[in-house]
């Protein structure tokens, strides 16, 4: 502190005049009642909530049910044997195992989300070997939803060679035949042998594929199988409609086949009145239903004509 200095008193308090004081007091009270003079809330320019997305608004359709895959494999056995090489030369293995696959899927089942009416197959491996016979399908060493077809280097070796496409016709046949076989129902293992087989040819019949020596033919039971069943199942289906087989095959899922029941709960009728009814269809005289279609009975048996029109149809089927 500086000598001599000392600090200056400070100023009297202000004291406003009560007329002052008033007027303060009323324009305060009245800015007050300005702004909570009312209950309404001031509006906003700006929406309160955001506009939703356009794109996320618009409805996307679920995606449409397909078919279930497995994986395909290869293998052979005896690469020198005459078999081999033809089958090699006359088959896109990749290419003919899918188109197999998508065949009996496509004529046996219809798609769905969870596609549970169709047998969980895993695997299809093809063998190639040496052993008599066609073609076999089994199950693998690991469980039944990995199938093995094995498949005949013996036959293959003895398809014939003319027409051109005869021997790529025939491999596919089998393929399409003994896929059916990795992919049907069985009726927990009590359907006939018979029915069995003849859905595996109904199949290969409705893919364009029956050989040549194939024939319509009165037999005495229905369930003798192969082509014989497959021409009879493949009337049922014409005459009852389209997807009557799918509904047979998927009869014989998770359910032992009762012989009395299955058919008159499909078709209204005994599989022996379907059957009877199926015979009347061939010709009484062989003749007179050669003069209406051109083709050629002996017995009763429709013989399918060797000759250019049988080899314009396979070219037609493999093109």
């Amino acid at each position: 502190m500086t000598p001599g200095w000392s600090p200056r008193p400070l100023p009297p308090p202000l004291v406003m005049s009560p007329a002052v004081e008033s007027n303060m007091t009323s324009s305060a009270t009245a800015t007050s009642t300005t702004i909570t003079g009312t209950d309404e809330p001031t509006p906003s320019p700006l929406p309160i909530h955001p506009s939703p997305n356009p794109i996320a608004a618009i409805p996307r359709p679920h995606p449409k049910p397909g078919y279930p895959t497995c994986k395909l494999r290869f293998e052979c056995r005896d690469l020198i044997h005459d078999g081999a090489n033809i089958f090699l030369s006359n088959s896109e293995i990749a290419h003919d195992l899918l188109t197999a696959v998508t065949t009996v899927l496509s004529t046996l089942y219809k798609p769905s989300q969870s596609n549970s009416h169709i047998p969980p197959t895993r695997s299809v491996t093809l063998i190639l070997r040496a052993m008599e016979g066609v073609a076999v399908t089994i199950g693998s060493e690991l469980d039944h939803d990995h199938k093995e077809i094995h498949f005949s280097l013996d036959y293959v070796a003895k398809i014939p060679s003319e027409p051109r496409i005869r021997r790529r016709h025939e491999i596919q046949g089998v393929l399409v035949h003994e896929m059916v076989h990795c992919w049907q129902w069985n009726g927990l293992g009590t359907a006939p042998g018979g029915l069995i087989e003849g859905m595996a040819d109904f199949v290969r019949l409705r893919a364009g594929l029956s050989p040549p020596h194939w024939k319509k033919e009165k037999k005495e039971h229905w369930d003798g199988g192969y082509q014989h069943t497959g021409y009879f199942l493949d009337w049922i289906e014409k005459i009852y409609g389209e997807g009557s087989v799918r509904r047979i095959n998927e009869a014989l899922m998770n359910k032992r086949y009762d012989e009395e029941t299955f058919w008159t709960g499909l078709f209204g009728k005994q599989v022996k009145e379907l059957w009877d009814e199926y015979c009347k269809t061939f010709p009484e005289n062989k003749a007179q239903q050669q003069a209406k279609d051109g083709n050629e009975y002996d017995d009763g048996v429709l013989m399918e004509k060797d000759g250019q029109k049988t080899k314009d149809r396979l070219e037609k089927v493999l093109e």
